[in-house]
């Protein structure tokens, strides 16, 4: 047999698929995890499925995580009882009565993959594999609109939103107030003060979208900057970042870098609503969008095949799409530092896919920063896997509201986003209108919600009515003092 070479990963949720072990002649499976799932083709396996009848002889008989085997007269008759085990591990999918290993429409480009074409590499059969599934495997309750929408935690919360409404963090002043500090840049939520070896980055309530501010948040400052912390130190066996310490609920202090001028974009399904979302660009025709080659027939709110990358310019107004190659010919970056830059928010939005998961949420999109600190190491920089800079999605809905045509439950800004596309033209109008108290207190809830629901953890709230411009030049000064 010939080697057909590497094939695309295949993802299921948060987590990429990992070995199966076929005979390429008759295979039990047992359905605890599905490989791919399309329009066209539905193939459920058991990663550690039991060879059948003939039993696996030779290397040739058994499959690496890097390879698929493409078997086009192999099909694999489900039984009753292994549907109905399907069906309970794989809530809202309605599993087909034949599993189909051929070749399917989704790989024509792929010729070198044909029926029996590949070599396979050694894999213990005696190996344990971890199983993937959709459905969640974390001992905390799981997230719903109920629980979203109507519980005694949202009620208690909502009482503090309510009467945090004026007293948002919207603007910052420490030059004033704090002493040492040099100079502001003034970002769309973060304020950021030079401290001389170290910058101070003040995260606020304002809201932003569509490249200009809508709203004030209660504790949506806090909220991003505690979220933030807890992923920078989740992810540090993937990339170094800049935190230095926080010595507020709303700020960071972080090492001083050379910020490169690009975000990377990391997106896992077709969706969106803004100009350069994937859905929008998607709609209009495009097949290319920053070096990706996109199929035809894709739906809006259907999950990609492989997660993609589609960096951004971080342009004054608004974010412009680039391609790898146009970033390293405008001397963005160098070929090296895309590269590990690259791999590095790959690896993040795999890692942070699979937490939420666990968690009962999609990680759909997020967007990823980095810096090149003074001893040319690379740093994680600004923000992780935040409501601003990701796009959630309830999980245990996810698959019967897509089949339905309905929009994903959603746990982000996407709502407010809505609202206003409904209400004025966020791109043109110049002034807009000021979102309802109602909203922007649910948005807060939203916020805090998913904070408890990623970190597992109370939100705690400020226990006193001292003003947060207060409260923040105090913390900074003696940090600083001490550094």
């Amino acid at each position: 047999m010939g080697r057909a070479g590497p094939t695309p990963k295949f993802f299921t949720g948060a987590a990429h698929f990992t070995p199966l072990y076929t005979s390429g002649r008759n295979v039990k499976c047992e359905s605890r995890a599905f490989l791919v799932l399309t329009p066209e083709t539905r193939v459920f396996f058991k990663p550690c499925c039991q060879i059948g009848e003939e039993q696996a002889k030779g290397e040739e008989d058994r499959l690496s995580a890097e390879h698929y085997a493409f078997c086009s007269p192999l099909r694999l008759r489900a039984t009753e009882k292994q549907k109905e085990r399907m069906a309970q591990s794989l809530p809202g999918i309605n599993p087909p009565k034949t599993f189909n290993c051929g070749k399917t429409p989704l790989f024509p480009s792929i010729r070198s993959l044909r029926p029996h074409q590949y070599k396979i590499f050694t894999t213990p059969r005696t190996k344990e594999l971890p199983i993937v599934s959709l459905s969640v495997m974390s001992n905390q309750p799981q997230p719903s609109l109920d629980v979203l929408t109507r519980s005694d935690r949202r009620d208690d919360a909502l009482g503090s939103i309510r009467s945090s409404l004026s007293n948002c963090l919207t603007e910052t002043n420490l030059l004033q107030t704090v002493p040492g500090l040099k100079s502001k840049t003034i970002g769309k939520v973060r304020d950021i003060y030079d401290g001389g070896d170290y910058l101070v980055l003040v995260t606020t309530d304002r809201q932003s979208a569509f490249d200009r501010i809508l709203a004030s948040i209660p504790f949506k400052g806090q909220v991003l900057n505690e979220t933030s912390l807890w992923w920078f130190e989740k992810t540090r066996h993937i990339t170094p970042n800049a935190v230095v310490s926080a010595p507020d609920k709303n700020v960071t202090i972080a090492k001083k870098c050379s910020v490169f001028p690009v975000e990377f974009v990391v997106r896992g399904f077709v969706t969106g609503s803004t100009d350069t979302s994937l859905w929008t660009v998607y709609k209009k025709g495009v097949r290319n969008y920053c070096g990706n080659i996109l199929p035809d027939g894709l739906v809006k709110n259907q999950k990609l095949l492989a997660n993609i990358l589609t960096p951004t310019t971080k342009a004054e107004d608004h974010d412009v799409p680039v391609t790898p190659t146009e970033i390293i010919e405008r001397g963005l970056m160098t070929q090296a530092e895309y590269d590990e830059a690259s791999r590095k928010a790959l690896s993040l939005f795999e890692y942070g896919q699979r937490v939420a998961l666990e968690h009962g949420l999609i990680l759909v999109d997020t967007k990823y920063e980095f810096g090149k600190g003074s001893d040319g190491t690379i740093l994680l920089i600004d923000e992780v896997h935040t409501p601003d800079s990701s796009r959630y999605w309830i999980s245990h809905s996810y698959e019967e509201r897509f089949q339905n045509g309905l929009e994903p439950e959603n746990v982000d800004k996407e709502f407010l986003r809505l609202w206003f596309k409904d209400h004025c033209n966020p791109y043109e109008d110049e002034v807009l209108p000021d979102a309802p108290e109602d909203l922007v207190c649910e948005l807060a809830w939203r916020y805090i919600f998913l904070y408890e629901t990623i970190t597992a953890s109370k939100f705690e709230m400020p226990g006193t009515k001292e003003l947060i411009h207060d409260r923040i030049s105090r913390n900074v000064s003696k940090a600083l003092a001490s550094l």
